[in-house]
């Protein structure tokens, strides 16, 4: 459970030290500041992965069965989200943060099928994250507009890559943990 957290922190840190530490991000250097984010964002997933993993199950809650196909239904949502497809489609293009708005729905579908100890802390952690994330974009950079409206057409070209990408990480995931889809 600890290389859990530690990967948590992690993540937190490496995300918000820019937004958080300008001056001193801004002393780094642009070029040299983005190599140590990304390595540090290796490293926390590869702590969260494992320390996920590792973790002993420890029961909390028992989630209602039906609440996979929610979490399926929802996670297509949540794909499109993190797609280009909101800033170039018709129907999301005004979202501010769509990407963090896939990222929360993701990370808010996986606490209703889970409810070991450790899924409760990692998924709840990241929802945190893009919580306090989107805060503190929004206050530190007040004025923003829309882009152009897109097409019909690219939302439902992303909607129906979210779709196929849902069954190629679903086929994934399955291999290597629970397979996301009943039966």
């Amino acid at each position: 459970m600890a290389l859990l957290v530690l990967g948590i922190i992690l993540w937190w840190a490496a995300h918000l030290f820019k937004r958080v530490r300008p001056e001193a991000a801004t002393a780094i250097g642009e070029g040299p500041r983005k190599g140590v984010v990304t390595g540090l964002l290796l490293l926390s997933v590869a702590l969260m992965v494992i320390g996920y993993r590792g973790a002993d199950y420890i029961h909390v809650w028992s989630p209602p069965a039906f609440m996979v196909h929610i979490n399926n239904l929802a996670m297509i949502f949540a794909l499109y989200l993190t797609s280009p497809g909101p800033k170039k489609g018709a129907l999301f293009y005004k979202l501010r943060h769509p990407q963090l708005g896939g990222f929360k729905l993701w990370a808010f579908v996986h606490l209703l099928v889970n409810g070991d100890l450790a899924s409760i802390i990692l998924f709840g952690a990241l929802l945190a994250w893009a919580v306090v994330t989107v805060i503190t974009i929004n206050k530190s950079e007040p004025d923003w507009q829309p882009g152009p409206k897109g097409t019909i057409a690219k939302d439902a070209m992303f909607f129906v890559a979210s779709i196929v990408l849902l069954g190629v990480i679903g086929y994934i995931h399955g291999l290597i943990g629970p397979s996301p889809f009943p039966g």
